[in-house]
């Protein structure tokens, strides 16, 4: 890993649905200034920006930072998909540990439209064009479903086909996610619902109801990066360090016959094996995870691929209640994409927030009591999968 680099500072606006309006530039610079305050530092301390978006121009980064001020370090726009954010990070922590620069500012947003996420450019081949062909060629395709959906919706299909899930299962998950979000105050959607609800909502693809599919939605996050040294030498209380942190694209199994490898099974665990080596750590040794569910059916799948509950235990793992407050490991105490939101640029500093959060131990009633190591999980069709182990600095 290099250089000891530490999380100075983080950020990030509430949450919303593009009905209210919000540009991005606005959420970006607000995102950013919170970062910032968080650190002590000033944007003239700041010696590379990384900026992450998916709907966007080429260089919204720069228009977003510029609302901040014009401090003239060098600005790389960043789009890895919905790992954008994520990547973003990735890239700001390799340029401290390098020894490049001792402060990197990582931000991310997006001004989402209503709606399920459509392809853009249909001019040209799509970047998930390969990932629809084997769902086409494993189990067919369904017209009026969200793509995404039918991507993810097949993952917990094959699940289900393997170890005879309920779809209930399933379902159970989005009443977690909303439990946790009630306590968080950037979060879309902060009210309960019931178990019978989700399942009643309608019907969008395979396990998948409306109720277990994440929003479109608005928002920003950002995070400072310094090196420890750099740190001492200012006084700053960056108490966080990233202690391992791994970035896979996909390999051949990511196209063979199994629906789950096609969404990001197999780079998950490589990412998390990785990671996990870093920081000398095991799964057992995680008390508290934000992961990438932006569908129920992600996060069921993303158990098992990150080591929490060996392979086929995961309808046990959720009905013991080992993935909340109270079980084995807190997983995604914000409320998680299903309910925090998923604004695409904005998720990894958003997952990134949180978690240092918890291991400062300011997150407030979402709390995760004696915290000192935390995982995040960040992940894009495209593909691209960021996995992060954050530690408390002794």
């Amino acid at each position: 890993m290099g250089t000891d680099v530490r999380v100075a500072g983080v950020g990030m606006v509430a949450f919303a649905t593009p009905s209210a309006g919000k540009r991005y530039e606005d959420l970006a610079r607000d995102a950013i200034r919170s970062a910032l305050a968080d650190s002590g530092l000033d944007l003239a301390d700041v010696g590379q920006v990384f900026a992450s978006y998916v709907y966007g121009d080429s260089t919204c980064g720069q228009a977003a930072l510029y609302g901040v001020g014009l401090s003239g370090a060098p600005l790389v726009n960043v789009n890895n998909n919905c790992a954008s954010g994520s990547s973003a990070l990735w890239l700001a922590r390799q340029a401290v540990a390098s020894g490049e620069t001792d402060v990197a500012l990582a931000f991310g947003f997006e001004q989402m439209q209503r709606g399920a996420l459509t392809a853009h450019w249909t001019d040209r081949l799509g970047p998930a064009m390969r990932y629809l062909d084997r769902l086409a060629e494993i189990y067919g395709t369904e017209d009026g479903a969200p793509p995404a959906a039918q991507l993810f919706g097949a993952a917990g299909r094959a699940y289900m086909d393997e170890f005879g899930t309920p779809a209930e299962v399933f379902g159970r998950i989005s009443v977690k996610a909303r439990r946790h979000a009630a306590h968080n105050p950037y979060a879309v959607f902060r009210d309960p619902v019931t178990l019978e609800e989700v399942m009643a909502s309608p019907h969008i693809y395979g396990p998948l109801t409306r109720l277990q599919c994440c929003p479109p939605t608005s928002g920003a996050a950002a995070a400072v990066l310094v090196s420890a040294d750099y740190a001492r030498r200012r006084g700053l209380p960056a108490t966080v360090r990233i202690a391992g942190q791994a970035l896979t694209t996909d390999r051949p199994s990511s196209f063979g016959d199994d629906m789950r490898k096609v969404v990001g099974y197999d780079i998950t665990a490589s990412a998390a094996a990785t990671a996990y080596a870093q920081a000398g750590i095991g799964p057992e040794d995680i008390p508290v995870v934000e992961l990438h569910d932006c569908f129920t059916a992600n996060e069921l799948i993303t158990y098992e691929a990150l080591g929490l509950t060996p392979a086929g235990t995961a309808e046990k793992f959720i009905m013991d209640g080992d993935n909340t407050y109270g079980g084995r490991v807190v997983t995604n105490p914000s409320g998680g994409l299903l309910s925090k939101g998923h604004p695409l640029g904005a998720t990894g500093l958003a997952q990134c927030a949180e978690l240092t959060w918890q291991l400062r131990g300011t997150a407030g009633g979402r709390q995760v009591e004696g915290a000192r190591t935390a995982l995040q999980h960040n992940i894009g069709i495209g593909s691209a999968c960021v996995v992060t182990v954050y530690q408390t600095a002794d």
